[in-house]
């Protein structure tokens, strides 16, 4: 138990909720729309149900199939090597403990989707006129907020002194 209280791992409660909610949201698009079907919800924001078989943003989804494995694979050895800094992280660094709980979080998420449909899920779609930024999902959000987290982590002047 000591694991779960003096280290980063106290942030497990966290990473649960949020695979847990990617998850749920993902199922609710899964089940209750077509592919590419779209949902406005606001002016500029809409639910549109897409498949990535790539990477962030769409990167390498017609690739022919084998980024499947390399993403899956990247996936697991980042979250094994988080899992191992959350381990000897100090419960006193606060910032980066829920960063690396947010990028862990988010990679687990999409590791799923990828290991059981060979695609991540994506549904938030924010537009404006003809500009479309690419869809992404709750684990997608998690994992650009905690490498912000961790960036500027790096750069905070109380970073070191807490090492």
């Amino acid at each position: 138990m000591q694991l779960f209280n003096n280290t980063a791992w106290r942030w497990w409660w966290l990473i649960l909720l949020l695979i847990g909610l990617d998850q749920l949201t993902k199922q609710l698009v899964h089940q209750n729309m077509a592919l590419f079907d779209s949902i406005e919800l606001l002016p500029f924001f809409n639910l549109t149900y897409v498949r990535n078989y790539g990477a962030a943003f769409s990167f390498l989804s017609d690739a022919g199939g084998w980024q499947r494995w390399f993403f899956t694979i990247l996936a697991v050895v980042i979250s094994s090597v988080i899992a191992v800094w959350m381990s000897r992280l100090p419960r006193q660094q606060i910032k980066l403990g829920l960063a690396l709980s947010l990028v862990f979080a988010g990679a687990i998420g999409n590791l799923i989707d990828r290991s059981i449909y060979g695609y991540v899920i994506d549904f938030f779609h924010l537009y404006y006129q003809t500009w479309h930024y690419p869809a992404f999902n709750i684990a997608d959000s998690a994992i650009c907020i905690g490498a912000a987290l961790i960036i500027w982590d790096s750069f905070s002047s109380d970073s070191e002194a807490k090492k």
